[in-house]
Parts: C-alpha cells; sequence; structure tokens
C-alpha cells in the first residue's frame, strides 16, 4: 500500500496538472475561441515542416520555382466559354521552357448579370464543400480576404449590408465593392476606404494589389514565398475575374508580373488570401469545377518551411467571396 506520502505527491501532481490544463485551454479558447477548437478537431491543427528546396515532398512546380535564374512564366493557349449568359470559364496553362507549371482556373462575371457576396464564418466548421451545402444556389465559392485567430474579418468588410472586421484600419492596397448597381476592384492609393465603402451592400479589403490603377505591379520584391493564390481581376469591359492557381508554382511577385502580361485585359488585380485555403467551387448549368487547394511554403536562408496539418482534409473558409444570378 502506497503510503500517505506517496498519495500527497500523487495528489498535488494531479492537481497541477488539471490546473496547468485548465490554464493552457483558458489561455487557448481565449486566443482562438471556436474557430481554433474545430481547427484542432478537424485537422490537428497545423504546423511548419522544414526541408530543403528539393525536397520530394514539395510539388514539382514549386522545386522548379525555388531554382535560381528561373524563366519567366508564360501564358499557354486558353479560350473563354460561355456557359451562362454573363458567366465565362477557363482554363490558362502557367509556361516556363515549354513546359506547363501551373494553371490559372479563371472565371470572367458580368456583375450586370451576377451578384456578388461576401461572408465569415468563424466557426472553423465551414470547408468548400460545407460551403456548397449550405448555399445551393451560389454558382461560384473561393475564399476571400483575410481573417484572424479567431476567424473573424482582419480587414474591413460589409457582408449583406453589415459592416465587420476592424473599424480603424490604414488600407493603402485595394478593396473589392458591389451593390444592386455592380461590382468593382479599387485602388486604394491616395484614397479613403470608408468613402469607398460607402453605400455597398459588399465589400472588402484586401492585399497587395497586383495591378494597380497606374497599369504597374504592386507587391514586395520576390521572396520565393509560393502557395496556391486567389486573386479578382477587373478587366476592360468592367467585368470581374475570379482565378485560383492550381498548383502553388507562384510568389506574389510572379503572379503580379504573370497577370499583367497575360492576355486579360485587366486594368486592376488584387491578391486574396492564399494557401490551402484557395479553394475554388463553380455550379452551372453544364459545368461543374471543384478545387481544393492544399499548398504553402516559405524560403529563408536556403531552406523551405511547407505548411503542415496532420489530417489531409480540406481547410476551413472562414472568409468566402460567392457569386449568385440577380
Amino acid at each position: 500500500m502506497a503510503s500517505l506520502t506517496s498519495r500527497k505527491v500523487v495528489a498535488v501532481t494531479a492537481l497541477v496538472a488539471v490546473v496547468a490544463a485548465t490554464a493552457v485551454g483558458t489561455w487557448f479558447w481565449q486566443r482562438h475561441g471556436v474557430y481554433g477548437v474545430n481547427v484542432l478537431l478537424r485537422r490537428g491543427g497545423s504546423y511548419w515542416e522544414t526541408m530543403m528546396p528539393d525536397d520530394a515532398r514539395l510539388t514539382p512546380s514549386m522545386r522548379l520555382a525555388m531554382t535560381d535564374n528561373l524563366a519567366d512564366a508564360q501564358p499557354g493557349e486558353f479560350v473563354w466559354r460561355e456557359v451562362e449568359p454573363g458567366f465565362e470559364v477557363a482554363e490558362m496553362p502557367v509556361v516556363v521552357n515549354g513546359a506547363e507549371v501551373d494553371r490559372l482556373l479563371l472565371n470572367r462575371v458580368d456583375p450586370g448579370r451576377f451578384r456578388f457576396t461576401v461572408r465569415n464564418d468563424p466557426t472553423g466548421s465551414m470547408n468548400i464543400d460545407e460551403w456548397e451545402h449550405a448555399l445551393p444556389d451560389e454558382v461560384l465559392i473561393v475564399n476571400s480576404s483575410y481573417y484572424d485567430n479567431m476567424g473573424l474579418p482582419a480587414t474591413p468588410i460589409i457582408s449583406e449590408g453589415q459592416p465587420s472586421g476592424p473599424e480603424q484600419y490604414d488600407a493603402r492596397a485595394g478593396a473589392f465593392v458591389a451593390s444592386a448597381q455592380g461590382a468593382r476592384l479599387v485602388d486604394l492609393a491616395g484614397q479613403d476606404w470608408k468613402q469607398v465603402f460607402a453605400g455597398a451592400e459588399n465589400a472588402m479589403i484586401a492585399y497587395p494589389m497586383l495591378i494597380g490603377a497606374d497599369g504597374q505591379t504592386r507587391t514586395a520584391p520576390e521572396s520565393r514565398w509560393l502557395a496556391n493564390r486567389t486573386f479578382l481581376g477587373q478587366d476592360g469591359s468592367g467585368r470581374i475575374i475570379i482565378g485560383s492557381t492550381k498548383d502553388a508554382f507562384f510568389s506574389l511577385a510572379r503572379l503580379a508580373v504573370f497577370l499583367k502580361n497575360a492576355p486579360l485585359d485587366l486594368k486592376l488585380a488584387l491578391n486574396l488570401d492564399g494557401g490551402p485555403i484557395a479553394s475554388q467551387s463553380v455550379r452551372l448549368e453544364g459545368f461543374t469545377r471543384k478545387h481544393h487547394a492544399k499548398w504553402e511554403s516559405q524560403f529563408d536562408k536556403g531552406q523551405v518551411h511547407l505548411l503542415r496539418a496532420p489530417f489531409d482534409v480540406p481547410w476551413a473558409l472562414p472568409m468566402t467571396l460567392t457569386v449568385g444570378r440577380k
């Protein structure tokens, strides 16, 4: 039989463990809320894994993008297909040295025929498949702008007339603004975002501008930070182009240059959040597309840090942009 002293030691140890677990749980809840709990339960959280740039765990396109003196990517041949009046789809190959290294999944939408909605679900329970189930009438769903540790908007947004996100924000990149009259991108350089948001039913701020109002790219220098990407563009006819990359070949700087040179007639282009959340769903009569994103990596001092999760499941999308018929 254990001595009284031994039993006291066990009791004290158990109490300390309970107190420590409670403190950790309280800290986690205060920092991440229900969003963090669902992230843990659904995909086991996430972590960064370090490897060399030629590691087989990276896609061939990512390994190529890490090499020095890489030739500029060029757009391959593609054709727009009008699936419904005012809604066209295409896939543009991304070509380096004659070989396809990535592909842009493109949608070109007439804002006179379709409406745009910015949405937030901070519970961490909605991936692209569950957004589809919740919004059966929406014809396009993509991730949108940035979110914080609680799954709430990290930039100002308006969702169905309701403002959310930080009330004070130093916006210098771009915005997407939609109302019953249409939708547009806005270069916020020298503009007050609150005035731009005035009268909008749905709106969001994101960064960086890939193509500004002056026609120039506006990103940080090349970093070899690679990811699945989502972007918005506006062409010379006022149509909204919504694109996702199939692989993770592009850094932001390379994507900006590629879009500027691509035959898309883009007058403005705005980056949205990227990485494993950069998914896309299209559901039209006679055409469907489903893309589950997966990749994000950072490059530092000759090594690659790859974002991973214990469970190979689609990531939650706290922020989405959806398109529906008017």
